[in-house]
């Protein structure tokens, strides 16, 4: 029998791709962005969610099931971000809730500089923007170095090099708590599609995300509605120290949530509670 948590997946063309999207619950509109991850990464948290909100999760275009006319066309920020503003119209049109992790956090950001009126509280969770960052010019590089690593070398020498770079040391953490260390793609024999995400996310969405400088002008007169959230486990990690500097920037506290740059993932329940708690304050 279906309950109000289980999610109804539908799609909606956008210039250029076909976006899956995923609907489920009911109350206030939450939208879910990741970049690369889509719906699935938001596994353990959807359902907790969909019991107070109609959450809204899709896969990013040249990701699983959302698909896009030429591969090989340029991505940008922009473009990821209109995907967003156009399936929120599509919604609808309503302010909604928005959580962003890591890409998904630059994309959400962008979001509510260049759309605030469809941003009714915005949590940034870990965005990657190196160029807040004092040492943004070595930072770019190694950016820059890991593309080009993957285009030389392949998935794992790029991998290795992204985890070295961002602190990060697994891709994901599956449901039960797993470590998967991302030193080596292969040892832990991930499925087809967690190969075909990193592949898209080397050529397509790191450097759009990673190097995207935001409108801080444009995010400080909305920045009521921003909540900037760090991992407590990530503190020294490359995406941690950059949400602490968009704090700084935006004159607004760091919200520290459970875990690490995926912390969502690992430790649903608390990060749950969290987000909740800082969504309905601001509010």
């Amino acid at each position: 029998m279906a309950t109000t948590t289980d999610p109804t997946a539908r799609t909606l063309d956008v210039p250029g791709a076909r976006i899956c999207y995923e609907t489920s619950g009911t109350g206030p509109l939450l939208l879910l962005v990741g970049a690369p991850m889509g719906s699935r990464g938001f596994a353990t948290i959807t359902p907790l969610l969909a019991e107070h909100f109609t959450v809204v999760t899709y896969d990013p275009r040249g990701i699983l099931r959302s698909t896009v006319e030429d591969p090989d066309a340029e991505v940008t920020l922009d473009l990821l971000t209109d995907d967003v503003h156009r399936l929120l119209e599509a919604l609808g049109g309503e302010p909604a809730y928005v959580f962003g992790s890591s890409g998904g956090a630059s994309i959400g950001l962008a979001l509510a500089a260049g759309h605030p009126a469809q941003v009714r509280t915005l949590v940034a969770h870990e965005a990657p923007l190196v160029e807040l960052l004092p040492d943004r010019a070595e930072l770019r590089a190694g950016i820059e170095e890991v593309y080009a690593t993957y285009a030389g070398e392949g998935r794992n020498a790029a991998l290795k090099k992204y985890a070295a770079l961002t602190g990060v040391e697994r891709f994901s953490r599956p449901p039960g708590g797993g470590r998967h260390e991302v030193t080596d793609l292969e040892s832990f024999t991930p499925p087809d599609d967690v190969r075909a995400i990193l592949d898209r996310f080397f050529l397509h969405i790191l450097r759009p995300t990673a190097l995207h400088r935001p409108d801080l002008a444009a995010l400080r007169a909305v920045a009521d509605r921003i909540v900037v959230a760090g991992g407590t486990a990530a503190e020294g990690q490359l995406s941690h120290r950059s949400a602490t500097a968009l704090a700084e920037e935006l004159g607004t506290k760091l919200f520290e949530f459970p875990g690490d740059h995926t912390g969502f993932q690992g430790e649903p329940e608390p990060f749950v509670r969290l987000l909740r708690q800082v969504l309905t304050e601001t509010a």
